[in-house]
């Protein structure tokens, strides 16, 4: 037993004492991997999850640094079982692969046999996978990308997602850095998504989500698709795209319940996409029938249902996810993991 500020117990959840002078020290080593759930004023309390464990394995973590870091901090012995099935959960994320295939497109790959074996036997995936290449390899149809994403995580096999985005359409957009500088946060958060492809970026309110989302566009400098929760939100990042980049009024279309301009950079509400119509939704063309080289969206723990529907055919474009916290209302942050992509910051 040592006098560290932690209490891991065997239900996966761990207490932080607040007042521990260590307490500042540990909470930064274990938001990496664990789940704040509540934060009264002496003791916060937070879990391991499998989703937690994968989008921390998908960062570059692994199991072995985990482990250290809960024993490191533990204040009594950390139960033995919840040390294999951390070190099994996160064992789990990229044994499976999508990856380009000069010769047959998108390929599921592992070099773990047994694993292909279980899956492709697993009725609703069947549909979705083509020919069996050989022993570790087979054909997926690229239409199926997303959703395939979507089962392998629901039975507990989350795959890597290595097969590369389309350019999209060339737009050149700078950052204009007049008088202020990205944060080194804001950097991080920027080259941490930009490696990873695509994923979610989660910043405290105030920390500056916008300006991950102008340096991340400025890398891309293609056409972009940013959608938000209201016309106040498309306003409030027309207004910052204009301080903070090279880009124009005229650049710069708002895409709303009034208006609906579709211009180089396109900000749209996730209100007038999701509007019905004799059962269809009109709108939608705007997002699938654009060469976009980024899409951004913006507090993406309020993406409506049928935005995740369209999501999982978007799997080729680079897709950037900003907000305060991973935590749904509707539980589906699997949902945000398979099709957005993994955590790839957390402030």
């Amino acid at each position: 037993m040592n006098d560290g500020p932690l209490i891991v117990q065997s239900d996966k959840t761990i207490l932080l004492e607040v007042d521990h002078e260590l307490a500042t020290e540990a909470r930064h080593a274990i938001a990496p991997f664990a789940e704040l759930e509540r934060a009264p004023e002496h003791m916060h309390s937070y879990r391991l999850t499998p989703l937690g464990l994968w989008n921390a394995r998908a960062a570059g973590l692994d199991a072995e640094k985990v482990l250290d870091t809960l024993l490191k901090y533990s204040r009594f012995p950390v139960p033995h079982s919840l040390l294999i099935d951390v070190e099994e959960t996160m064992s789990r994320y990229g044994r499976l692969r999508l990856e380009k295939d000069p010769q047959h497109g998108l390929v599921m790959r592992t070099d773990d046999y047994p694993v292909l074996e279980e899956v492709i036997r697993a009725k609703k995936i069947q549909p979705l996978l083509g020919p069996r290449i050989d022993g570790e390899t087979i054909v997926v149809h690229s239409s199926q990308r997303g959703q395939l994403k979507q089962l392998l995580l629901k039975i507990g096999w989350p795959a890597e997602d290595l097969a590369g985005y389309v350019d999209g359409t060339p737009h050149l957009i700078a950052l204009n850095e007049d008088g202020w500088k990205l944060r080194p946060y804001q950097q991080l958060a920027t080259e941490n998504f930009w490696a990873g492809g695509s994923g979610v970026v989660v910043l405290p309110c105030g920390a500056g989500k916008t300006l991950v989302g102008a340096a991340a566009m400025a890398i891309s400098s293609t056409t972009t698709l940013i959608l938000v929760t209201n016309t106040v939100a498309a306003r409030q990042w027309k207004d910052e795209l204009l301080k903070r980049t090279s880009l124009t009024a005229d650049e710069i279309g708002e895409y709303s319940g009034a208006v609906k301009e579709v211009r180089p950079v396109t900000i749209a509400t996730y209100q007038v996409l999701t509007t019905k119509r004799g059962g269809l939704y009109p709108h939608m063309e705007l997002v699938d029938g654009h060469d976009w080289g980024l899409i951004i969206y913006d507090e993406v723990h309020l993406l409506p249902a049928p935005i995740f529907r369209l999501t999982a055919d978007l799997q080729a474009r680079r897709r950037l996810g900003l907000t305060a916290t991973l935590v749904r209302e509707d539980g589906r942050e699997g949902e945000v993991f398979s099709l957005i992509g993994p955590k790839r910051y957390d402030a």
